[in-house]
């Protein structure tokens, strides 16, 4: 069967997806509320999260997020957050960038320019390829309709300003809805779409 890639996003309600994680994350833009996803984060959210976690067999992610994570999951691997940890550091790590990652964490490789072919070749070698994060990068994938799913984690929270996976500028996409988790108790929901095509249908309501 051939491979699924699957976009993992966090995102508020008016679809801001930057720096979920932490104040430094991604301040592009002067953006000042690095780390909104904290306090919102609970129980039930968290073992969605963990379930799709234990689904993957490799990591595909843009530059950022790639150092990103380089520079935190391997110090990681005996702390709290260890299941996770061991899980990325288990699995192989694509990272598309047209610079020189250093690629020192486990099982980490490089994706050619041809990015069409690249995730060809994935798709045929792993099941369940997840992007997490990773805007930029996910954006280029829905422009070109190079994904699969998209998996939305929906928080309680408007932030004006920030990244987001669909900009005002397009390009238009069409998705269909494929299932629902159980809401959080503080309001997050996740939204579970597959990818249709990039021509949405128009009609009259009359």
């Amino acid at each position: 069967m051939t491979g699924r890639i699957h976009i993992d996003l966090f995102s508020t309600l008016d679809g801001v997806s930057q720096a979920p994680g932490g104040p430094e994350e991604d301040t592009d833009g002067g953006f000042r509320f690095g780390g909104w996803q904290a306090p919102l984060i609970d129980e039930a959210d968290g073992a969605q999260i963990m379930a799709g976690i234990q689904t993957i067999d490799a990591l595909l992610l843009g530059r950022r997020t790639y150092d990103i994570f380089a520079g935190y999951w391997p110090d990681r691997l005996d702390g709290p957050a260890s299941e996770i940890a061991r899980r990325f550091d288990a699995i192989p790590k694509y990272v598309a960038s047209r610079g020189t990652p250093d690629l020192t964490w486990r099982d980490s490789h490089q994706l050619g320019r041809d990015l069409a072919a690249e995730l060809a070749v994935l798709r045929e070698r792993h099941e369940e390829i997840h992007v997490i994060g990773s805007i930029d990068f996910a954006r280029t994938l829905v422009a070109d309709g190079l994904f699969d799913q998209l998996n939305l984690w929906v928080y309680p929270i408007v932030l004006g300003a920030g990244k987001r996976l669909f900009p005002p500028d397009g390009p238009p996409a069409s998705l269909e809805l494929l299932g629902a988790g159980t809401p959080s108790k503080a309001g997050t929901i996740l939204l579970r779409y597959g990818w249709k095509g990039s021509t949405p249908e128009t009609g009259d309501m009359t």
